[in-house]
């Protein structure tokens, strides 16, 4: 394919898979629950953070983890007790479990009542091409507080070479514009230029059969040359393609 055919064919998987009927089988549903800003924020961030493994299973759990929340993550986060931390120990996901959740919801109320929120702690620290930085900031102040070592593998750092592959997932829901009715477009500080594809084994294996990507590994150095390669077919808004990638490799087999 050349450069033209290749932006043709893509541009029309995203405008098939960048659709509501894309929700029923997300976990972006989850977020889509609630309607205030603080919610959506926190649910999508708690929801991306489990996102990996069976989709069934992740929207399953998400949905669970907003029950014990009484369905109001922001207000759960911000006038929670002892008592209600303890109250999320049933929870697991994978290797995600209660210690590593009650940490997250001090985290998160930390960030709210000391940092701006989570918004402003992106907004702060993006650069004027790339939120890799600014993820890798986010992880420094997320784990400020005392915490138990093993909960930091549930944040990725780009710095440490990942691919961050689910806060880059989740700065794409907030970021990207809302016209769809897919991606939530509430940050609005940040430029959808500057997002990365949420690179995993699906959409890395279809990026390398489109010649998009050549490193075999799906870490930070990968997820850069691919960034290059889909910023030459749409510099205002590449992380697009996410839509098309996955539904490729998820959808189609591509």
């Amino acid at each position: 394919m050349t450069k033209a055919e290749l932006k043709e064919f893509l541009d029309a998987k995203v405008l098939e898979y960048n659709n509501p009927n894309f929700l029923e089988d997300d976990p972006l549903q989850i977020p889509h629950l609630f309607s205030h800003k603080e919610d959506i924020e926190i649910s999508a961030f708690l929801t991306s953070t489990i996102a990996w493994g069976n989709r069934k299973s992740i929207i399953n759990n998400a949905k669970k983890l907003m029950g014990l929340m009484g369905n109001s993550p922001y207000d759960f986060v911000m006038s929670h007790t002892q008592d209600d931390l303890e109250s999320l120990s049933p929870f697991v996901h994978r290797t995600f479990n209660a210690i590593d959740l009650g940490y997250f919801v001090n985290s998160l109320q930390n960030i709210y009542k000391n940092h701006g929120g989570l918004e402003l702690v992106f907004t702060d620290h993006q650069t004027k091409d790339s939120m890799q930085p600014a993820i890798s900031k986010f992880k420094e102040i997320f784990f400020e507080l005392p915490h138990q070592n093993r909960t930091q593998k549930h944040v990725s750092d780009p710095n440490k070479g990942s691919a961050a592959k689910r806060i880059n997932m989740f700065l794409r829901w907030m970021v990207r514009d809302s016209s769809t009715g897919v991606d939530f477009g509430i940050w609005k500080d940040i430029s959808a230029s500057k997002l990365s594809c949420p690179l995993d084994v699906h959409s890395g294996n279809v990026a390398r059969k489109l010649k998009l990507l050549k490193r075999k590994q799906n870490d930070a150095k990968a997820l850069q040359e691919l960034d290059t390669n889909l910023r030459k077919l749409d510099a205002s808004d590449p992380v697009k393609y996410d839509f098309a990638l996955f539904g490729l490799g998820v959808f189609e087999r591509f």
